[in-house]
């Protein structure tokens, strides 16, 4: 291999391991926020709160959320062939085209807030969450083209710098707002009858402001860098010789016919979701639960459950929108071998996080929904238990539907979602009425469709790629390590807790057993990881920071 193509290589990871690690960086803000929103809206809030965000995701999706991977995929294959003032049209076109798929957006979820809450999912009181995020629709539609723009370009961190501060403003104004707005909801709720409901549903709207000043925020930040960048920008523009020059007209064409496969294929990857509450909550209240019941079950799903899971599925996506730019490059390039070994890169990457995650919520489902919840209820522990699994699935299903992108293969994820959705639809049926199941057949199917898509998604990267994973370096280490690791983090916090339970309060010793067995498990992965050969000098000169930790790796023997 080549010098270029090894700087290749390496740029590839670097900039995946950047969106990778802002991602933990903000789901971790994110996990840290919800503890205390939690606290003050309740169970019934975070049902509030999530109908909301779901019904926002949802219209999102559709209106705005491919952009930054269309952009990115537009602007990286022109400026590989040197045309950087086609590239300078591809953002201009995709700011018209977000300005008004935004502004529609926005219009839509802002006056349709009721019928979408109560006429579709029963919580009418969500409404008032929604209409606080309706403006955020035309806000990120025109931070997706920044972003995508930068990504494009071969730079992840203008987006992961926002990507940090975004979440840093939306915890910071979410609690503070949900706090005022829960007091507010109180005397709302007096005058109407319903103290409780307001209050939770007012709190929850300030909990969906955090949301929304949070992307101003990292909108403010990405044009300041586009501003920066704008001189250097035209002086590449200037030395771009091509005679020859796209129409705008060709742009948009291009533009709209590469953002409707990806939007199609995000749609239905990630409608699910809305899809299971209207099933679970009609289907729930015709079999006689409550609406408390139901309220409490979905807030735990939605506020608990999803933001724990989420924050390694969210590496999975940094990596796949970083995936994009340098496969589409290599693909153009006919460079088939750095293809296939990027195709090895990402998913080795995605299994070296994704499966110590999963087991380790699994092993501490019921420490870790107390210490962060203060939720000793067995139910909420043992959806973790159930679900936890699905990581695993979510993180390689989100990485091949990138990787198929970057591939020129969008029409597939599409295809794969609409077999995996319908399956799923009729397995969660199943499941609520014939297994009276409840909220685990929520989460029983959406790990099975999850699980159908990466199988799908993985065969269909394999034919088109030729390329052929390494079992034994992809999957199997990382899957033993965090088996072993499991073992002694059950271990580890059994006997702590029941130590530290002697001497102070049960919360208490949770909390320190809990931390011990995390900090015990991550040691023993990474040495198993180590000792089984899963991460070699190679691999580690990749990350950021790589020497350091290489010369740390050797000067603890786990090296040689």
């Amino acid at each position: 291999m080549t010098r270029n193509k090894k700087n290749s290589d390496a740029s590839f990871l670097m900039q995946g391991s950047i969106l990778a690690i802002a991602s933990i960086v903000s789901r971790i803000v994110g996990l840290i926020y919800r503890v205390p929103l939690t606290a003050t809206i309740g169970k019934t809030g975070n049902d509030y709160y999530g109908t909301a965000y779901e019904i926002y995701n949802i219209i999102l999706l559709i209106s705005s959320y491919s952009i930054p991977l269309a952009v990115s995929k537009l602007v990286s294959a022109r400026m590989a062939n040197g045309r950087v003032k086609d590239a300078k049209k591809v953002l201009v076109g995709a700011l018209i085209f977000a300005l008004v798929s935004g502004g529609a957006a926005a219009l839509i979820v802002y006056f349709g807030a009721e019928f979408f809450t109560g006429s579709l999912l029963k919580t009418p009181l969500s409404a008032i969450a929604l209409r606080v995020l309706a403006p955020t629709l035309l806000i990120v539609a025109v931070l997706g083209v920044l972003r995508g723009f930068f990504q494009g370009l071969g730079t992840m961190i203008p987006s992961a710098i926002s990507q940090i501060g975004e979440q840093i403003v939306n915890a910071i104004v979410s609690v503070v707002a949900a706090s005022i707005l829960f007091t507010y909801g109180k005397k709302v709720g007096g005058v109407l009858g319903d103290v409780d409901g307001y209050a939770a549903a007012y709190g929850a709207a300030g909990g969906t402001l955090g949301t929304s000043m949070g992307a101003v925020f990292a909108l403010i930040f990405m044009i300041f860098i586009f501003f920066a960048f704008k001189k250097v920008f035209t002086k590449m523009q200037k030395k771009d010789k091509n005679k020859t020059s796209e129409s705008y007209s060709t742009i948009f064409s291009i533009l709209i016919m590469t953002i409707i496969p990806v939007l199609l294929s995000t749609t239905i990857y990630n409608i699910s979701s809305i899809i299971d509450q209207g099933i679970f909550k009609n289907i729930a209240v015709l079999q006689g639960y409550k609406a408390n019941t139901i309220s409490e079950w979905w807030g735990v799903f939605t506020g608990q459950y999803k933001v724990l899971v989420n924050v390694p599925i969210a590496i999975a996506s940094s990596m796949a929108a970083s995936t994009v730019p340098s496969l589409t490059a290599a693909f153009n390039a006919k460079d088939d071998a750095r293809v296939r070994k990027q195709i090895n890169m990402a998913n080795r990457f995605i299994m070296v996080i994704a499966f110590p995650c999963a087991v380790g919520m699994i092993v501490l489902a019921s420490p870790l929904m107390q210490l962060l919840f203060n939720d000793p209820d067995k139910t909420s522990a043992l959806m973790l238990i159930v679900g936890g699994i699905s990581i695993v699935f979510y993180s390689l299903s989100t990485l091949s539907n990138g990787i198929l992108q970057g591939l020129d293969k969008m029409s597939i994820p599409v295809k794969n979602a609409i077999v995996a959705l319908i399956a799923h639809i009729v397995l969660l049926f199943i499941l609520m009425e014939v297994f009276k199941l409840n909220i685990f057949a929520v989460i029983i199917a959406n790990a099975f469709y999850a699980l159908l898509m990466c199988i799908l998604n993985q065969r269909s990267v394999l034919q088109v790629s030729k390329a052929r994973y390494n079992v034994r370096l992809v999957f199997l280490i990382p899957l033993i390590s965090s088996l072993i690791m499991g073992v002694v983090v059950y271990i580890v916090y059994s006997i702590t807790n029941a130590i530290f339970a002697i001497f102070t309060l049960a919360r208490i010793a949770n909390a320190f057993a809990t931390t011990i067995s995390i900090i015990a498990g991550i040691i023993v992965y990474f040495i198993a990881m180590f000792t089984f050969g899963g991460i070699d000098e190679e691999t580690l000169l990749r990350f950021p920071g790589g020497t350091k930790l290489c010369n740390i790796a050797y000067k603890l023997h786990l090296l040689r």
